[in-house]
């Protein structure tokens, strides 16, 4: 067991619900990292004895701050067909949804494949050093930043708000279809490196698209992720951002999109 495997530990309820709990590794500015509660999500679903294929999507909504301790988890299908499942989550502490998502897991078949959106060159995570700082839950993660690293407010302002790493699980860990969901949202708020300061800002919603079968991810192991993240639009106190994570080997074992709130 590691600090992520306690952070998506979960346990069945009387009435089929299940629990989970807050671990204070994986604390954030306010509540955990938002990347180990999708995290928990998509594990919820994986457990489900009537889960019908893998991981597609999971759209995550975040309601409200989690607050630390236990909190309730409900997962529910609500279409299964020949190729897709189609289910609904929601994260409860006290009787209050906190985090709601939709998730589509479907069964993968052998067809035509092209990627359009190769690995980038760059150098080994081994040329790059190690990033400290940041949040608790950034010390569960070997971070070395090839570009966009944490602003520091002498820089100034930057032209792009684009971040370039290698990331992988501290202590070491074999990549899974819930890592992957967090790894999708390891990127501070792209507003700070524009700004070069930090401002109030969370994620509202994530949606992670999975491309990985299970192949990939047994090739992938525990090795470094390739992870890039960008801003697209600034405005009216919100911002989207698009991912996409590489394995080792240079597939495209993920991609993301979200959309954050900031202020100032």
């Amino acid at each position: 067991m590691t600090v992520f495997d306690d952070g998506i530990a979960l346990e069945t309820t009387a009435d089929g619900s299940m629990r989970g709990r807050t671990v204070p590794e994986w604390a954030n500015m306010v509540g955990p990292f938002g990347g180990i509660t999708a995290a928990v999500l998509v594990h919820a679903v994986e457990r489900q004895p009537d889960v019908h294929g893998l991981p597609l999507a999971v759209t995550v909504n975040y309601l409200a701050p989690i607050v630390d301790g236990e909190f309730d988890i409900r997962a529910r299908a609500v279409r299964t067909n020949r190729t897709n499942q189609h289910w609904i989550v929601e994260l409860s502490q006290g009787g209050e949804t906190r985090t709601t998502a939709t998730a589509v897991f479907g069964i993968r078949r052998d067809t035509w494949t092209d990627t359009e959106y190769p690995r980038p060159q760059v150098p080994s995570p081994t040329e790059l050093p190690e990033s400290d700082g940041g949040p608790t839950w950034m010390r569960n993660y070997d971070m070395r930043y090839v570009a966009g690293g944490l602003p520091d407010p002498d820089d100034g302002p930057a032209a792009s708000s684009e971040t370039l790493l290698w990331v992988r699980d501290n202590p070491l860990r074999p990549v899974d279809f819930p890592s992957l969901a967090a790894v999708c949202d390891i990127f501070y708020p792209r507003v700070f490196l524009r700004r070069a300061q930090l401002t109030p800002a969370g994620t509202v919603s994530i949606t992670v698209y999975f491309h990985a079968a299970p192949a990939d991810l047994a090739a992938q192991g525990a090795e470094y992720l390739l992870a890039r993240a960008r801003g697209q639009q600034f405005a009216a106190g919100h911002f989207d951002q698009t991912a996409q994570i590489w394995g080792a080997g240079g597939a495209l074992l993920a991609t993301s999109h979200q959309i954050v709130y900031f202020k100032g």
